[in-house]
């Protein structure tokens, strides 16, 4: 059988960057390293961390002011970080860069009297850390329906438009399409973090060419999720697992061609392992 891994599986940048700050902060010995929610959506690097003394803040009373809190790339509200501040927590701020990017435009946007509009995932920690940046009125698009049914606040609204780093481009480009028919003035500001649209584009042809797919992720994984629902449109054939023992219960004997990719929270030596596996 022909196995093809995906040239851009696995860790982006942003994520590398907030688990090498945490495994940094480790090999320093830092005292009362904590992260606020679980620094990726991968029980395999979050169950070697708590092994290492890290423990995981699910709010920020819950982090003394003795801590070290590393904030993760999906990035926090305004509200939080000057809480952080009041209560004189230390924290590394990890959010990624280009999420930090998308603060900046709800903000400057909002402030200007525009009205925001997310599309993205509203439950998702990026989206509400988002929203924390919002000046004036923000509403959260993730459906056709939902798009179809927006109506600005007042009928001279402008509307700036962003997206969650992480969303479905094409989806994305569809939602907008529906938005931009309503007559309203709308800025549109594409969010889409460039490597999750380069993953996406190429899982989506890896998928097209092989008999079986496999998606590697979290399973709260909210871009390893979207990785799949991507691949299945194109191979029926597609199964979406943690770690390589999750294919024992996969028969892979009757494909011809295998392709691999995985979420951007997804260790390389997961990959590679899941790679073997396919290959006895």
């Amino acid at each position: 059988m022909k196995v093809t891994i995906a040239d851009n599986a696995g860790f982006c940048f942003g994520v590398k960057r907030a688990v090498d700050a945490v495994y940094s902060l480790v090999e320093d010995e830092t005292p009362g390293v904590m992260t606020y929610g679980p620094i990726i959506h991968n029980e395999s690097v979050t169950d070697e961390l708590a092994q290492k003394g890290v423990k995981i803040a699910h709010s920020l009373d819950d982090v003394p002011q003795s801590a070290t809190l590393v904030i993760r790339s999906h990035g926090i509200s305004e509200a939080e970080f000057d809480k952080l501040n009041e209560k004189d927590i230390k924290y590394v701020d990890a959010t990624c860069p280009f999420v930090k990017k998308i603060h900046e435009t709800v903000s400057e946007h909002s402030k200007a009297g525009e009205e925001i509009v997310i599309i993205g995932s509203k439950d998702h920690p990026e989206v509400k850390g988002i929203l924390g940046w919002v000046k004036g009125k923000a509403t959260v698009i993730e459906t056709t329906a939902e798009a179809a049914e927006f109506k600005p606040f007042s009928d001279d609204s402008k509307v700036c438009v962003v997206a969650q780093t992480t969303f479905n481009s094409k989806k994305f480009k569809d939602l907008v399409e529906i938005l931009s028919k309503k007559g309203y003035y709308i800025n549109i500001v594409n969010t889409i973090c460039h490597a999750t649209q380069t993953r996406q584009e190429e899982a989506e042809r890896l998928a097209a060419e092989s008999d079986c797919m496999i998606v590697i992720g979290g399973k709260e994984s909210s871009n390893s999720r979207k990785l799949y629902e991507i691949c299945k449109n194109k191979c029926v054939n597609t199964f979406f697992i943690q770690t390589a023992k999750d294919l024992d219960d996969i028969d892979l004997s009757e494909f011809a061609s295998l392709g691999i990719t995985a979420g951007a929270s997804t260790p390389n030596i997961i990959i590679q392992e899941v790679s073997k596996a396919c290959q006895r």
